[in-house]
């Protein structure tokens, strides 16, 4: 593990231990799970919009048109 030194306003600090405290976790703890999922998402805005730019309308056109035209079962309609 490698260690960060962070300055944030005292607000914020606060509000952060009083968060931490009601999950049940360490500050730190807490943080290394908020900047996890910030990467995590980011990452995977990056893999969505690299599969869009992949992606062809007319090739999606091309399988949705193969649906059969059915009414959807009484368990699948909304």
């Amino acid at each position: 593990m490698s260690a960060l030194s962070l300055r944030l306003p005292k607000s914020l600090h606060e509000q952060l231990r009083e968060v931490a405290q009601e999950e049940g976790i360490s500050i730190n703890q807490f943080v290394m799970l908020a900047v996890a999922e910030k990467v995590a998402s980011l990452s995977a805005v990056e893999y969505l919009e690299k599969r869009a730019k992949s992606g062809s309308r007319d090739k999606f056109l091309e399988i949705l048109n193969k649906v059969p035209d059915v009414e959807p079962e009484a368990f699948d309609k909304l």
